[in-house]
């Protein structure tokens, strides 16, 4: 039998940054501006005040009809839709439109007649089709957001926080169909069942003008001032930034996310093949098993941050047969206490059942 040898290899990667991030302020009544990826909060100012979204609130309308509906499908408008105040695209009772093409306009001409033909589509009524929102708000969590209709319009019992609208478009932000369209910056819809065109022009001027920019919806009532919802994605951190009753929002956002990118940055924790070493096999043609990170691991983090750990857990040994891929540990890394990312170790190679086998935990860095 092979001498034991038990050598429990740790790893710890040190990294330091210095930053020229300057603070950032803005104009707004309430802002937030969060790491998408571990909801982490970069800046706040007054985030859990109630306040008015205006058509920030589209955000919800568009994930719900996204889930609820095909795009494909033929909507037929209603005529309790056709001339709702606000932002319009002139829809017409009985028109037939795609829901895509709804959504677009939603979301890019902020058209409130839209929003009502997705929701009589949808739910059947306004009313009813609120209720749904609000039935999203508590899946995600919401404590302070309230929902009374699908355009933004103001009423007393329509209000979302900074903090809670910056979930919302963060958990819109996952469905790649919601994704396309905030960032498309032009897009031209049929009307009057194909015979003529609408063109739309996102209202987000954030696209034209900021890098890396994803969207995402604009707001205005004269009564909540204006709102306004961006995120961005840099070197594979995305960040969301909220801003509600704010007369400078353009430049706000753009300073929040200049700030925000300043600050974080996506680490390569580890690669497909790192961390290998050798695990004892009882009852195998082999003694050993070659083994390895089985994936690469990625982690958003601040740049001015601790030392990061990194845990190896293997078992004390492994019975044949062993199949290469097979996942027979992992490796963690840690921040602090805290857990930012993991990976398994998985087998390298095949090790076939044998008669002869026996021993302990063999585990050595390569």
């Amino acid at each position: 039998m092979k001498k034991i040898l038990t050598a429990l290899f740790a790893a710890a990667i040190i990294l330091s940054f210095s930053t020229a991030a300057h603070a950032v302020s803005t104009s707004a009544e309430s802002a937030i501006l969060i790491e998408a990826d571990s909801k982490n909060v970069i800046y706040e100012k007054d985030a859990d005040t109630r306040r008015g979204p205006a058509s920030t609130t589209k955000i919800m309308t568009a994930i719900i009809a996204i889930e609820r509906c095909p795009l494909d499908k033929i909507v037929t408008v209603a005529p309790e839709a056709a001339g709702v105040e606000g932002s319009s695209i002139y829809l017409y009772a009985g028109e037939r439109i795609t829901m895509e093409s709804l959504l677009y306009a939603l979301m890019l001409q902020s058209a409130n007649d839209a929003a009502a033909a997705i929701a009589y589509e949808i739910a059947g009524g306004i009313d009813e089709f609120a209720e749904l929102m609000n039935e999203k708000a508590a899946e995600l969590g919401l404590k302070d957001t309230h929902f009374a209709n699908p355009h933004g319009l103001d009423d007393e019992e329509h209000y979302t926080t900074a903090r809670e609208l910056a979930l919302i478009a963060r958990y819109a932000l996952e469905n790649e169909t919601f994704r396309k369209i905030v960032s498309t910056e032009k897009k031209s819809i049929p009307m009057h069942d194909g015979e003529a065109t609408r063109v739309l022009i996102n209202h987000n001027r954030l696209l034209r003008t900021y890098d890396d920019i994803i969207g995402v919806k604009t707001g205005f009532t004269k009564k909540t001032g204006r709102t306004l919802v961006s995120a961005a994605e840099r070197d594979g951190v995305t960040l969301i930034a909220v801003t509600l009753s704010d007369g400078d929002d353009w430049r706000d956002h753009r300073a929040m996310l200049d700030y925000g990118f300043d600050m974080y940055e996506n680490v390569e924790l580890c690669r497909t093949g790192e961390f290998g070493g050798e695990v004892h096999v009882c009852g195998g043609e082999r003694d050993e098993v070659k083994v390895s990170a089985g994936e690469n691991v990625f982690a958003v983090l601040p740049k001015e941050r601790a030392e990061i750990g990194t845990k190896i857990e293997l078992p004390r040994f492994l019975y044949a047969p062993v199949t290469a891929g097979d996942a027979v540990g992992k490796v963690k890394f840690y921040l602090g206490a805290e857990l930012i990312g993991e990976a398994d170790i998985i087998a390298d190679e095949n090790v076939k059942k044998s008669d002869d086998g026996g021993g302990f935990l063999f585990w050595k860095k390569k």
